[in-house]
């Protein structure tokens, strides 16, 4: 659903990781009066640097910049705390007369943010452990028969012996006695209208830049800041990311150098492969090589429809 008719589009500038999204928009920004908001799940915290790519502090200090360095590792954020929290600051932005503009690569985050998420009803650990014992006792293809009775919508779309999903729409039901696909199917409402553009660039030359980023973050210390992690957070579930868990798992000894390397190499790729597949879904979303933006010479932006 559109936003409000009247209400400003948005500049986004998306696409796979270590594709160029930083130094496109910080070229971007240069020519007009600008910040910019980071759409990633990881730079927001300031413990996280080499590993997340995170943007030099010179580049920081070119441009105002949202999202980054702000919480320590361990402080709960989410997807919609951050579209919250964006629209509010894309408000605050265009109050200074300045030009908010949107970068990152986290598709949950641009989710929440562009299209809004549905409403989320929050679990009840009564409903819940009655659900379990239900499970206990009767297993898990009479909690499914139950669903298919009360939302046979969820229940298609589910396999009877993923019980994990059967009990959150059993108890999002019973909670509120709406079926769990009637609050996914109401259309969530955007604050702003989103001009996004996807940068690509072709596979072995992303695949060039994530081998030669890679080397680069090693070169830059990242194996010393999961050290320093680790040692301060040893339980902290953002070690299990791209980057630190195979960092981690060469510090522990279970594997070698080289193998984490090649491990950080692969797992990013395949990472890079599943933000394109979900920026196809949105056909509206304007695609360009990054080596044709940057010859553009940073345009005067228009919006498309």
């Amino acid at each position: 659903m559109a936003a409000p008719a009247g209400t400003p589009r948005i500049r986004v500038i998306a696409g796979p990781t270590a594709v160029g999204k930083t130094s496109y928009s910080l070229l971007l920004a240069a020519r007009r009066p600008a910040e910019i908001i980071s759409a990633d799940s990881r730079q927001i915290y300031r413990q996280l640097t080499i590993g997340t790519a995170k943007p030099s502090p010179a580049e920081l200090a070119s441009v105002p910049h949202h999202f980054i360095d702000e919480l320590d590792v361990g402080a709960p954020f989410s997807a919609g705390m951050f579209a919250d929290q964006a629209n509010n600051r894309i408000a605050a932005i265009l109050s200074r007369g300045h030009e908010p503009i949107v970068v990152g690569g986290a598709t949950l985050y641009l989710q929440a943010l562009i299209h809004g998420l549905s409403p989320v009803v929050p679990s009840d650990p009564t409903t819940r452990a009655e659900i379990e014992a239900q499970l206990a006792a009767d297993g898990p293809q009479q909690l499914y028969q139950e669903l298919l009775e009360v939302d046979p919508n969820a229940a298609s779309t589910m396999d009877p012996t993923k019980t994990a999903r059967v009990m959150r729409a059993l108890e999002v039901y019973r909670i509120t006695g709406t079926p769990l696909s009637a609050y996914h199917a109401i259309p969530p409402q955007p604050a702003y209208e989103f001009d996004v553009t996807i940068l690509t660039l072709p596979r072995q030359k992303l695949y060039e830049r994530i081998n030669r980023r890679t080397d680069q973050m090693l070169k830059a210390g990242l194996l010393d800041e999961v050290r320093d992690l680790h040692s301060t957070n040893p339980e902290l579930p953002l070690l299990q990311t791209i980057g630190y868990q195979e960092a981690m798992a060469h510090l522990a000894g279970s594997i070698p150098h080289v193998e984490m390397v090649r491990l950080i190499k692969r797992n990013t790729r395949r990472y890079a492969k599943r933000q394109l597949t979900w920026f196809r879904r949105y056909p509206e979303y304007r695609w360009m090589e990054e080596t044709d933006l940057r010859r553009s010479q940073a345009a005067p932006h228009t919006a498309h429809s």
